[in-house]
């Protein structure tokens, strides 16, 4: 029997996908970012950040705009643990610079260090391409088959999400990534709104993340605000909504404001999103959906 490949992921939905795929005995290193699932405490961690627990989102603007600008980069990967660890095959992506080590940066530090991992990049736009993302790490892994499985069982739910709420009427949604500067979401989730039952405004489906004025934000006149920031906890999602966003003027007519956790249904490019429509389908229509638990989503307005 060949020898099980010893995995290393750089970006937590490749972590949740790699559990999902019954590889957990392989993964042998991880993000500091990777939290899901719980067993993946005590796991070694291969990157870490500049960014302090707790920093407001103002603040985490502040230093990722500096690393972009050629100042001292947010996130960085610890070359001596890859060396100690010696993977043969690393999860990572291209996609977002601030989420993980960035796929070039890692071939790099392979180069000098004379590691041959096998360097998989995961940069998916839309949902589709997430559940594609599950198959190939599957096929990398020699799990495909299972791959194959668990995305049919996604699907599954997907369609079950669709049916129930395909004759209720769809409110204008607007899902804010980021609050301070206010970001309107891209990439998958504006597909994510439109599968619960919403309609997106201020969105660009697979498309970047955009960033917005308050004003932007009140002339789309969305009927709903769904606060689900990028990295936050639901606690500091909570606290920004109620500090920041429902005393701002241009949101006044906005009849409902609500919180989701972002960290872990909308923002990880894994198995949890469509968890995260499930959850949106039941803020928006509890009437046809179980409604979400309080740490998944709550409505603070209407």
């Amino acid at each position: 029997m060949a020898r099980a490949p010893r995995i290393v992921s750089l970006l937590p939905s490749a972590t949740e996908i790699a559990f999902a795929l019954g590889l957990q005995d392989s993964l042998v290193g991880v993000t500091h970012e990777c939290t899901w699932p719980p067993e993946v405490v005590g796991l070694r961690h291969v990157s870490h950040t500049s960014i302090p627990a707790g920093a407001t989102s103002a603040e985490i603007d502040r230093l990722v705009g500096g690393a972009a600008a050629g100042g001292p980069p947010t996130t960085w990967l610890d070359e001596d643990a890859i060396r100690e660890l010696a993977p043969d095959v690393i999860l990572t992506q291209d996609l977002c610079a601030v989420c993980a080590v960035p796929a070039g940066a890692v071939d790099a530090a392979l180069e000098r260090l004379g590691c041959r991992a096998e360097v998989v990049s995961l940069d998916p736009t839309t949902l589709d391409e997430v559940l594609d993302g599950i198959v190939r790490v599957g096929a990398v892994t020699g799990r495909e088959s299972r791959a194959v499985g668990v995305v049919a069982g996604l699907r599954h739910r997907l369609d079950a999400v669709r049916e129930a709420v395909a004759d209720r009427p769809r409110r204008r949604v607007f899902a804010l990534e980021w609050a301070d500067p206010p970001f309107g979401a891209g990439h998958w989730i504006p597909e994510m709104v439109e599968l619960a039952g919403g309609t997106p405004v201020l969105a660009v489906p697979g498309g970047r993340s955009t960033r917005l004025s308050w004003d932007d934000v009140a002339a789309a006149a969305p009927e709903v605000l769904v606060h689900m920031p990028c990295g936050h906890p639901m606690a500091l999602a909570l606290q920004e909504a109620r500090e920041l966003l429902l005393p701002l003027p241009e949101l006044a007519g906005v009849p409902v404001v609500a919180v989701l956790h972002g960290d872990a249904y909308t923002s990880r490019p894994g198995p949890r999103l469509v968890d995260g429509v499930e959850v949106l389908a039941g803020l928006l229509h509890p009437e046809v959906w179980p409604a979400p638990a309080a740490g998944d989503a709550q409505v603070l307005r209407g």
